[in-house]
């Protein structure tokens, strides 16, 4: 049994130290990044030149979290540029598996999201094809906002296919994740969780990190500390 996996984002850290906010989480499992174009979503945020800036800053893999339209131009690149998962969103895309494979050959895991509002059922064919399924809890575009607990069935749903051998891929969450919230994501069957404001608004952030996943994992079935 693996351990639960932090994710913290930095959409709530301070952008003017981003460096600095990157070390404030070590011993996180990925950083999360989230892109916006204010055209998927109505906000406007960190684009592929800070990502590469990043990559020098850290060793903490990646998480790319795409909130954009046209991921088949835009999603390849940050593969090339060595972020470790690649996600973008299924309503963004006429064909999420060909984007998947570009992600892929690019040399990234390739991530899929859907919204709080998306049903799961139409993409469950195709989950074959990712590495990972990013399942948002808030409606794309800010952070601070309220968790929406009805999305967990989403991830009991993908739960259960991968505990059977159907899909290998790991189920992420996004948004409203906290120390209130998190147990709940963990026994729906969640790996990976990423957290903003829970991490980087306490006054030690690794330490938020390590609670988060203390939580988690008591709370889960399938995951553990050791």
């Amino acid at each position: 049994m693996s351990a639960p996996m932090i994710a913290p984002s930095i959409l709530s850290a301070d952008f003017a130290r981003l460096a600095d906010e990157a070390k404030a989480v070590e011993g996180a499992d990925w950083l999360h990044v989230d892109v916006m174009d204010a055209h998927f979503v109505p906000n406007l945020t960190l684009g592929l030149p800070i990502v590469e800036s990043l990559l020098k800053a850290t060793d903490i893999p990646l998480d790319c979290h795409l909130m954009i339209d046209d991921p088949a131009r835009w999603a390849p690149p940050y593969a090339e540029a060595g972020a470790h998962n690649v996600t973008f969103h299924a309503e963004a895309s006429d064909d999420p598996v060909a984007v998947a494979r570009d992600i892929r050959a690019a040399g990234a895991k390739a991530g899929l999201s859907i919204k709080p509002g998306t049903p799961i059922e139409p993409y469950l064919e195709i989950l074959k094809q990712f590495d990972t399924l990013l399942v948002m809890s808030v409606e794309p575009g800010f952070g601070g906002q309220s968790f929406i607990a009805e999305v967990l069935s989403k991830a009991r749903a993908v739960r259960k296919l991968v505990d059977s051998g159907e899909l290998t891929l790991l189920v992420e969450i996004d948004g409203g994740i906290n120390d209130d919230t998190v147990e709940a994501a963990a026994e729906a069957g969640v790996d990976c969780f990423v957290a903003g404001s829970a991490v980087y608004g306490a006054s030690d952030p690794a330490a938020a990190v390590r609670a988060l996943r203390s939580k988690a994992a008591r709370a889960s079935h399938h995951l553990t500390l050791g």
